[in-house]
Order: structure tokens, then C-alpha cells, then sequence
């Protein structure tokens, strides 16, 4: 759904229950989120990058000495490739990068077929909201895949975080230890939670998402035209396209209030925890565009944060 629908949905909601339609101002406590920058890469020195941003403006930082860079592997900035589609972390007010993750992309959903004896073919559903892909794992990294993931079947998920080679998709890191059950038999959630809470805790991950905001599991299902929608071991309240989120990074307290833009009917599927400091609660509670991702303290290659997400 486009993001200026989503928008409205939330003007309409605001003007019917009679509350702001800004959500109420974050305050120091709740941290201060780092920049994120994304765009294609136009030109890179040992000391200077050049973007063309997604809003098509050509900005240009300073890297920093510590500065470091990902594509498929570490590598000085300078090595990265011109055209390369890049997300900057960046400091001093945006104008000194720090991290560079370039053609990165993310491959989740349930695994539909399995080819191939070394060089690993994988096609894996995403949903009804995102098109199936079909992942290469590269010889090299199918032993770090496999021992994550030992049950490369079809009917099970499948979580890793690659390298976007001309437009293929190729698998080098397991984003997660792959659940032990089929995608279709997740477990329910606890009795005691049911969605009750006013903060529920759990993981926080990023997907290929266009729309700055999040997807979210439990989305009703006539709002979506998702028959998947409904679905996680979380407990989580059911919500509306376009109710807002308060989305915070436990790991290092930086937060911010974000729309709810997608539905996330694979995220609720994983009921796996995220180890990044101290070990999080079961389940997928939000998905984050890269960039929204990096704002608030993720790695990409790392693939996820402990969260907590509370209503706005």
C-alpha cells in the first residue's frame, strides 16, 4: 500500500478519535537517533564519498579514519565499487561517514525449493506482500548457512543477509538460527500475554522496505487483504495501518515514533531471540527500513536489536 495511503489513514484516524496527529515529541531520555543516509554511490576517495541520495540530491561526506565498509565482506571505503547502492551511518551532523554497507539486502520467507550440488539454489517465499526470490548460496558460505539453518526444505523459513550481485540475491551471513518448526505451525503465544501489554519486548529486524515506517505481524486482516496477517508467538495487540509505534533500541536507548506502513506476516512467523546484548524475548516484533534500521544503532550484518515497542 502507498505510503500517502497510509498517511491519510492516520489523518482520519486522528480526526475521528479526536488526539494530534503528531505524535507526542520524543524527550531526551528516549535517546537521539543516529543518521542514516542511502543512495548510489557516485564517487569515493580514502577520504571523501559522493552520493546521489534517494531524493536525487548529490551530498558529499567526509570519511571518517575509523571508518569502515561491507560488501559481502569487510573492505576499506575505498575499494567499494561506483553505482553500488550504499546506506551510510554518519556523524557530526550527517556530514562524516563512519559505516558504509553497500548492495546489501536481506532474503526472509519460507524456503519453496532447494537446487543445486555446490553453489546452493534457494527459492524462498516472502509473502503475499513481497515477491518470491530466488537466494544463491555461494559454495564458499554454504557451510556458515547450513550449520544455522540445517533444514534447507521446502515449508521451512529462511533468514540470511547478503550481497545483491546484478540483481542476484546472494546468501552470506544466517541472519538467525532457523526455527525448528514449519512455517506453518508457529507456536501460539504465552496464555498470560495475549496482547495486553502497554510495551511488549522482543526483536527488531530490517527488511527491503521502500516505506519509511514499519511492518508489523498482527495487522487485521481486512486491513490488509492479507490472509497471512494475524500471526505471531509474541502476543502482540492487533493494530491498523497507520496507527503509530514507538519503536526502542534497548541495546543502547535510542528511539523514535514510527508509522505502521506494512504488514508484516513473515516477521511473525520467526520466534527466534536476538542475542545483541543480553538475549531478547521470542519473536519478531517489528520490521525497519535500512535506513531506519542504522538510525536507531543496528548493523546491518548483524540483522537485528533488542526492541521494545510501546502505542503512540
Amino acid at each position: 500500500m502507498p505510503y500517502r495511503t497510509v498517511d491519510r489513514r492516520r489523518m482520519l484516524a486522528a480526526a475521528a478519535l479526536g488526539r494530534e496527529l503528531e505524535p507526542p515529541k520524543l524527550t531526551p531520555g528516549d535517546g537521539v537517533t543516529l543518521t542514516a543516509l542511502s543512495g548510489r554511490l557516485l564517487d569515493i576517495s580514502p577520504h571523501l564519498i559522493i552520493i546521489e541520495d534517494d531524493a536525487g540530491v548529490e551530498r558529499r561526506l567526509v570519511i571518517a579514519p575509523w571508518a569502515t565498509a561491507w560488501r559481502g565482506t569487510g573492505m576499506p571505503p575505498a575499494d567499494l565499487p561506483l553505482g553500488a547502492r550504499v546506506v551510510i551511518r554518519a556523524v557530526r551532523s550527517g556530514a562524516v561517514a563512519e559505516r558504509i554497507w553497500a548492495d546489501a539486502t536481506r532474503i526472509t520467507g519460507t524456503i519453496r525449493e532447494v537446487g543445486g550440488k555446490r553453489d546452493l539454489t534457494v527459492e524462498v517465499d516472502g509473502g503475499p506482500h513481497r515477491r518470491t526470490r530466488t537466494v544463491v548460496i555461494p559454495y564458499r558460505y554454504s557451510g556458515r548457512i547450513r550449520v544455522r539453518h540445517p533444514q534447507l526444505e521446502p515449508g521451512y523459513l529462511f533468514d540470511a543477509i547478503g550481497l545483491l550481485d546484478h540483481g542476484t540475491p546472494l546468501a552470506h551471513i544466517p541472519a538467525t538460527s532457523q526455527p525448528p518448526y514449519r512455517a506453518s505451525a508457529v507456536p501460539p503465544p504465552p496464555p498470560a500475554y495475549r496482547g495486553m501489554q502497554s510495551k511488549i519486548s522482543g526483536t527488531a529486524v530490517w527488511a527491503d522496505l521502500d516505506e519509511p515506517g514499519v511492518a508489523y505481524p498482527m495487522l487485521e486482516t481486512a486491513d490488509t487483504g492479507c490472509g497471512d496477517a494475524g500471526v505471531s508467538c509474541t502476543g502482540l495487540p492487533y493494530l491498523a495501518l497507520g496507527s503509530m509505534l514507538y519503536v526502542r533500541n534497548v541495546c543502547d536507548g535510542r528511539s523514535c515514533a514510527l508509522p505502521v506502513v506494512a504488514c508484516g506476516c513473515v516477521a511473525g512467523r520467526f520466534c527466534d531471540r536476538c542475542l545483541e546484548c543480553g538475549t531478547s524475548p521470542r519473536g519478531r516484533i517489528v520490521e525497519l527500513a535500512p535506513t531506519t534500521y542504522v538510525e536507531l544503532g543496528g548493523d546491518l550484518t548483524k540483522g537485528c536489536f533488542n526492541a521494545r515497542v510501546g502505542l503512540g
